[in-house]
């Protein structure tokens, strides 16, 4: 794990009937999408993400945003992909 404190993410949660409960949530495994993010915390032989609960509706319409493994996707030209509302904004401030 080459984050110290995600080892400490879910320190205190426990393993109930339900699965495993971390501050009143019900904490589901990492999907396969998440495999090889720094984030994915081994509890029990099975990893969790200490970010959000339910991993796979962060994959459900794209790429998750907390995921550490993923680049930034690049257009046929060779330019990254920029979110156009923040490329409006960052422009307004003159960056």
């Amino acid at each position: 794990m080459a984050n110290g404190n995600a080892a400490n993410a879910l320190q205190g949660a426990e393993k109930t009937e339900q699965g495993l409960c971390f501050k009143g949530l019900i904490m589901e495994p990492i999907i396969d999408k998440c495999e090889g993010c720094d984030r994915a915390v081994a509890v029990d032989d099975t990893k969790y993400c200490p970010s959000y609960a339910k991993p796979a509706r962060k994959w459900a319409h794209g790429v998750c945003n907390f995921a550490t493994h993923v680049k930034a996707e690049k257009t046929k030209t060779g330019e990254i992909k920029i979110n156009p509302l923040k490329a409006s904004k960052r422009a307004a401030r003159g960056r």
